[in-house]
């Protein structure tokens, strides 16, 4: 979206009523105790909204819609997290959680102009200049966001058809990693690409900036722009990369195997390990080596992957066992931590086979071949042939 100055701050103005009735929902919600009746529900809320937008005018000043849309946002919230699927909801900051939702025949009021613009009239804004990146569906509802470089964006919410299947019976596994961001067991390697060198210097630069700006100076707030771009620049060429890479696959396999893995968790800054004979100290957990690591496995957009290729090849993705898939032979079956030598070398310990440890793990993948506990997998020799030695070849 490319608003002027004046809707820019109209829109700011109604992300700022949606992020309040947000957080006046979650106040209340939040004050309930086992000794209190349930909090209000939606319609009670709604019929809430009602008396406030009559008594203060900063509320009744803004788009009825955009506000009760932010009650039945965070009533969904609410249901998820009483579901067991989402975390429990939080609270919204400016510049931080800045957006709003249209429903309804609001949602329609779209004009094409040429084949890239198109103008929306947005309650309360009036017509805004849209760049279409794909054609205008048919949708009703829409939201509108903004992050913290100021880009506006206008997204629809409409479920796009799924790719279909080549219907060649054609299965590729995909193993995701840092070095290299996706291997395929066709022998691909896939690298999701990143800031460039000069750009990585310049944010390390701004880092040092930003460390030495005094809170709440415009100087660090220039600071704080110039990051985000950088980190949105970044962002960009990885979301890009993930559309690219996604849409190819599921194009030309029927059948993608990825490893099941929990990204969240292997995120996760490592736990602090107190001194047992010092109390108050605490010894090296090798928390920047493990903060490294989670960077990488962030800008790889492990999870992101996975997402679009199950949005656009439905049915088609199978998750399978990460167990040992880096230490088992993809010709023998055998199955040795001795046999992965470095990050990109893999050697059996026991038929000699070599080859680079990423596509060796995507072949297993491709394989569904999932290890136990106690690193048995299938037999894929013939139960009477002669054990052989780890150096013969």
């Amino acid at each position: 979206m490319y608003p002027t100055p004046a809707q820019q701050a109209a829109l700011l103005q109604q992300c700022r009523h949606s992020r309040s009735v947000w957080n006046l929902a979650l106040e209340q919600w939040s004050m309930w105790t086992r000794d209190k009746p349930a909090t209000p529900g939606f319609a009670e809320q709604c019929r809430q909204l009602t008396e406030e937008r009559a008594a203060f005018d900063w509320l009744r000043a803004g788009s009825q819609t955009v506000q009760q849309q932010a009650l039945r946002d965070f009533n969904q919230a609410v249901k998820n997290f009483h579901a067991g699927t989402h975390r429990r909801p939080t609270w919204r900051k400016a510049r931080l959680h800045e957006g709003f939702r249209i429903v309804g025949a609001q949602a329609s009021r779209i004009v094409k102009l040429n084949r890239k613009w198109a103008a929306i009239n947005v309650p309360k804004v009036g017509w805004v200049r849209v760049r279409l990146s794909r054609a205008a569906p048919d949708a009703k509802s829409y939201r509108i966001t903004a992050d913290r470089t100021g880009r506006w964006h206008l997204a629809f919410a409409v479920i796009p058809p799924s790719i279909p299947a080549p219907g060649a019976g054609e299965v590729v596994g995909v193993d995701r990693g840092v070095t290299v961001s996706a291997a395929l067991s066709t022998g691909e390697l896939l690298s999701c690409p990143g800031l460039s060198e000069r750009a990585k210097v310049r944010l390390k630069h701004l880092q040092r900036r930003l460390a030495r700006c005094h809170r709440g100076s415009n100087r660090r707030r220039r600071v704080k722009e110039a990051i985000a771009k950088l980190n949105a620049r970044a962002g960009d060429r990885r979301k890009d990369w993930v559309e690219k890479v996604s849409t190819d696959l599921a194009r030309r396999f029927d059948v993608i195997r990825v490893e099941d893995l929990r990204i969240a968790q292997m995120t996760r800054r490592p736990r602090p390990k107190p001194h047992p004979a010092r109390p108050g100290v605490y010894r090296s957990n090798r928390r920047r080596a493990k903060a490294g690591l989670n960077r990488g496995i962030l800008a790889n957009g492990w999870g992101l992957l996975v997402q679009r290729l199950e949005d656009k090849a439905r049915g088609r993705v199978e998750r399978i066992k990460p167990a040992y898939t880096s230490q088992t032979c993809s010709v023998c079956g055998h199955c040795a931590p001795e046999s992965r030598e470095s990050q990109a070398v893999f050697r059996c310990v026991a038929c000699g086979h070599q080859a680079h440890a990423d596509l060796n793990a995507a072949v297993n993948i491709a394989a569904g071949r999932a290890v136990s506990a106690r690193r048995e997998t299938p037999v894929q020799v013939s139960l009477k042939r002669e054990p052989q030695l780890a150096t013969s070849t």
